[in-house]
């Protein structure tokens, strides 16, 4: 294995999903809180799911969203 080439793509493909997930999850809070299902104060459970084609389990990590 190419350990260089393992690494940045890896890093590639993180960088995509980081900056893929934050606008989704930023323009999500915004329609709900336009929407009057959200107020803009919550602390909000956020689980991610990676799975990766080749590895026996998914990769979860969870953690919390807070809004102020």
């Amino acid at each position: 294995m190419d350990e260089e080439a393992f690494n940045l793509s890896t890093r590639r493909f993180l960088k995509q999903l980081g900056v893929t997930s934050q606008r989704e999850i930023e323009q999500g809070v915004r329609d709900q809180i336009d929407a009057g299902r959200l107020q803009g104060d919550e602390r909000l459970p956020a689980r991610a799911t990676v799975t990766v084609e080749g590895l026996a389990e998914p990769i979860v990590i969870e953690g919390e969203i807070s809004l102020s």
